[in-house]
């Protein structure tokens, strides 16, 4: 962690949810409302969200419930304790999320299994024994009185048809950036999961500081590299073989894009899926810059995904201008990042991000 901070300082840096197909709400009117969101599929594996709205009385912990239909299987879960016997699951609440004022929400997570031909969202939500009911929710964004087909069975190979560049985004905002080398095949998981992480640092965010920092739509900006990967991997850029993947990738962001370091307008965040045996990377000054072990974790290739929010929660604390903690102290700023969600901002962390030079990212 100080290695990031000492080595990027030579190149203007202090080193360092879902893209969603949202189910439409399953909801009763007196007491829950439950979004259930497939976040990116592919053969035999999916990643969702289960976001509950509490419409009664403040909750002192829940207990959500329902059943698949085609044989799903959640495999792993975050935010949450899910059990699942048969077609039925149960999910409850973790030690630190089980208050939920009125009309307050909670969400968790997971990864699941699917049979490859149909994978429904589930409609007989329940809360604490409470049917949440509602219509029927679809698994793309919803429009009244239109069917939304369901996803795609598996990651498409090539990206989506574009009409133009991306409208440049406000300032004050977050951008986000996959940068894919010339040899590294499309991948719809990785846009997917990046979002899905970028999403759960800004809730992250929303709940320590009271307020949060605003993502671009679309969260996620694919960018098609001008090399393969290995040119990324072993093109000598900076002091050490640590930064050559991540330097190599921000300043050919910074080109195409016409970005800076620092960036007054923007903070940026670029993931690139190469990496070489010694890569690395990090935050500071504005700017993330992660290579292809954290694009893989996002991905859902890399293991527990507490550890890839923990870490983009940690990284972007040096682009609001952190520095690492100086010892294992229960905060994000140290490697108390590993336990996520189980650490917290200090007092002084949180105060050095609003008032520091990207404070007024955060509203």
């Amino acid at each position: 962690m100080k290695r990031l901070l000492a080595a990027a300082a030579a190149m203007g840096l202090a080193a360092a949810a879902f893209a969603t197909a949202t189910a439409g709400p399953a909801a009763a009117a007196t007491a829950c409302r439950v979004t259930y969101t497939i976040g990116s599929q592919w053969p035999g594996g999916f990643t969702s969200s289960v976001n509950l709205t509490n419409l009664g009385d403040p909750l002192n912990g829940w207990t959500i419930r329902w059943s698949f239909t085609a044989g799903q299987a959640v495999t792993q879960a975050w935010n949450s304790t899910v059990t699942q016997s048969g077609a039925a699951v149960t999910a409850t609440n973790a030690t630190y999320n089980g208050s939920v004022a009125t009309n307050g929400s909670v969400s968790f997570g997971f990864n699941g299994s699917w049979n490859g031909s149909s994978n429904p969202v589930p409609t007989n939500f329940s809360v604490n024994n409470v049917a949440c009911n509602g219509p029927v929710p679809t698994t793309g964004p919803t429009t009244p009185g239109v069917t939304t087909p369901p996803p795609t069975t598996a990651p498409p190979t090539s990206p989506p048809p574009t009409t133009g560049p991306p409208a440049t985004p406000p300032n004050g905002t977050i951008r986000v950036y996959w940068l894919k080398p010339t040899d590294v095949q499309y991948d719809q998981r990785y846009p997917d999961g990046i979002a899905n992480v970028m999403r759960e640092a800004q809730r992250y965010y929303q709940q320590e500081l009271g307020k949060t920092f605003r993502l671009n739509n679309p969260v996620v900006e694919v960018v098609n590299g001008d090399h393969p990967r290995s040119w990324y991997e072993n093109t000598p850029n900076g002091n050490e073989c640590y930064w050559w993947v991540v330097f190599n990738m921000q300043q050919e962001l910074m080109r195409k894009l016409n970005l800076r370091a620092p960036d007054s307008r923007w903070i940026n965040v670029g993931e690139i899926s190469a990496e070489a045996s010694c890569s690395g990377g990090g935050g500071g000054g504005g700017w993330v810059i992660l290579s292809g072990h954290d694009a893989d974790g996002a991905a859902g290739i890399g293991g527990n995904m507490n550890r890839w929010y923990g870490g983009m929660v940690h990284e972007l604390g040096h682009a609001f201008g952190l520095p690492d903690s100086s010892s294992t102290d229960g905060t994000p700023m140290s490697a108390s990042f590993y336990n996520y969600p189980n650490t917290h901002f200090s007092q002084a962390q949180k105060n050095g991000m609003l008032n520091g030079p990207y404070g007024s990212f955060l509203n």
